[in-house]
């Protein structure tokens, strides 16, 4: 839980710091990438826990293996899935097609093009996921504790 804390501090200081003063799509990209390292870390985390709880027999090696393994643990939990669906484009992240829009400027965005789809990467969109990985974070934390 630490690792997951010190990785959450990290990306927070990019979103609330070093993006409200560089205003480049580096600094998106460095976020969506920490971002990234800290739901993996997460995905390991609970699986884990399941493991030493006695629900899933071993842990999977590879991390689609692991993420199957999610989705079949916690498909009831709606944060975890939406989290999940958000890391299954993260983890594509480098191959995807992008494009710098506005970059120096207020309206800074990151525009990523991932199955057939365009999504505006901006200050507002970065906050619907930093939101969206505080939920995350709640209930991987509270299936730690119990």
């Amino acid at each position: 839980m630490e690792e997951i804390i010190q990785e959450k501090i990290s990306a927070d200081h990019l979103l609330y710091v070093s993006l409200k003063y560089t205003k480049t799509c580096d600094v998106i990209m460095n976020l969506l990438l920490r971002w990234r390292r800290m739901i993996e870390t997460s995905i390991d985390a609970l699986l884990l826990h399941a493991k030493k709880k006695k629900k899933i027999p071993k842990v999977p090696e590879t991390s689609v293996k692991k993420i199957d393994k999610i989705k079949e643990i916690f498909k009831k939990d709606k944060d975890i899935m939406n989290t999940i669906e958000f890391h299954e484009m993260l983890r594509k992240l480098e191959e995807l097609r992008t494009e710098r829009i506005g970059e120096f400027r207020k309206n800074v965005n990151l525009k990523i093009f991932y199955k057939g789809n365009e999504t505006d990467v901006d200050l507002k969109k970065l906050k619907d996921y930093a939101l969206l990985l505080e939920k995350f974070i709640s209930r991987v934390k509270q299936h730690m504790a119990s």
